[in-house]
């Protein structure tokens, strides 16, 4: 059984402000949706939905891949059936609801709200309201308002997954929540611990008070920098030709590298790095030797494709480092060029890139120059 996480932003609300959708508009240079995105893969959510209005569908390509999609309602409630509908018929036990128009949510948040699902059919995220409050009508205070007892509600909302989708399926409509949705049903909710920054976008103030929390705190209010480092090997033999590609480098050569791409060790090495630091598996995952679409390609396409993984999950890299592994051809005279290629890939400023070489004294395949392997290592970052 599994966790699914439903993340609602079909909505075309523009009181924030920037003449389009709120869940759409730039946070730190990227999507405002795209950062609650973050928070669920990183809390490792096994399936997430993106509920997105039909306008928008070609938008979801921009946020990466990890998820499906699917179309919203006339209202948020219907756009929430819509996905557990959905849901349905799978292995689907528990459920988080999540408005796309809240980026701050943290992994650890989202954590707190599953856990509590294992002792309850629902639970939700809130904050005690600690100010006074007043009725007020015609910008006249009319009565003061008893506080005890009152919370701030948030989301992720979770529920054991059958019960609410027969909550939403019973309900008349206009609910402000799930939360309202599950209690019209007889649901039980456990209250836990909201998130000061969990704030939700509304006005356009929200946005530069949001820019701010990801600057002071890190990405998703999660209070820290998140700093990922991954590791990548390879080895390709040697084969009849005339010239090697290293590290986006062509270089004349008594022979070739096999490989269905260009061979290019290096760079094939380097991806797998930067796949193993996003958690995302490695080359093969993404371009499967068995595809014929990418015989031949060089492998440069490899590397900007784990360069825009990164990005969509709001990682820079921080730096990148090859050694290749050979007796022959001698590295030392290519290996500027090779990290000025690295770095053109990458965007990145070439002393942050490095790429060495060394010898195996003789010893194993690479040592009789049966092929050349190749090492790296990706340091990325967030914000």
């Amino acid at each position: 059984m599994t966790t699914a996480a439903v993340i609602v932003a079909a909505g075309r609300g523009l009181r924030a402000g920037g003449g389009e959708a709120k869940q759409w508009r730039p946070l730190a240079g990227r999507p405002a949706l795209a950062h609650a995105l973050d928070a669920f893969r990183a809390a490792g959510v096994g399936r997430i939905l993106l509920v997105l209005h039909p306008d928008d569908m070609p938008r979801a390509a921009a946020l990466g891949d990890g998820f499906e999609t699917v179309p919203g309602g006339v209202s948020r409630d219907s756009s929430v059936r819509n996905a557990l509908e959905a849901l349905a018929g799978g292995d689907v036990a528990k459920v988080l609801i999540h408005d796309g128009a809240r980026p701050l949510v943290s992994p650890a948040l989202i954590a707190r709200v599953r856990a509590a699902l294992d002792t309850a059919t629902g639970a939700a995220p809130a904050l005690p309201v600690a100010e006074a409050l007043w009725l007020g009508r015609a910008g006249r205070v009319r009565r003061s308002v008893e506080r005890e007892g009152l919370y701030r509600a948030q989301t992720p909302q979770g529920f054991a997954f059958e019960p609410i989708l027969l909550a939403h399926r019973a309900h008349p409509g206009g609910a402000a929540d799930d939360v309202e949705v599950a209690r019209a049903a007889g649901l039980d909710v456990a209250i836990v611990e909201g998130e000061e920054d969990n704030i939700k976008l509304t006005w356009p103030a929200d946005f530069a008070r949001a820019e701010r929390i990801l600057r002071q705190s890190g990405a998703n209010g999660s209070g820290a920098m998140d700093l990922r480092t991954g590791n990548g090997f390879d080895v390709h033999r040697f084969t009849a030709g005339d010239r090697v590609v290293l590290c986006g480098v062509e270089i004349a050569h008594e022979r070739a590298l096999a490989g269905h791409s260009d061979a290019d060790v290096g760079l094939h090495a380097l991806c797998d790095a930067i796949y193993g630091a996003l958690g995302e598996g490695d080359i093969g995952v993404h371009f499967p030797p068995s595809d014929p679409q990418w015989k031949g390609t060089a492998s440069r396409v490899f590397l900007e494709h784990a360069c825009a993984r990164a990005a969509a999950r709001g990682f820079r890299m921080g730096n990148l480092d090859v050694t290749l592994i050979c007796e022959q051809p001698k590295i030392g005279p290519h290996a500027a060029a090779m990290r000025a290629a690295i770095a053109a890939i990458t965007g990145l400023e070439a002393t942050r890139v490095n790429v060495k070489a060394t010898t195996s004294e003789g010893l194993g395949f690479t040592g009789r120059g049966e092929g050349i392997a190749a090492m790296a290592t990706a340091t990325l970052v967030t914000p």
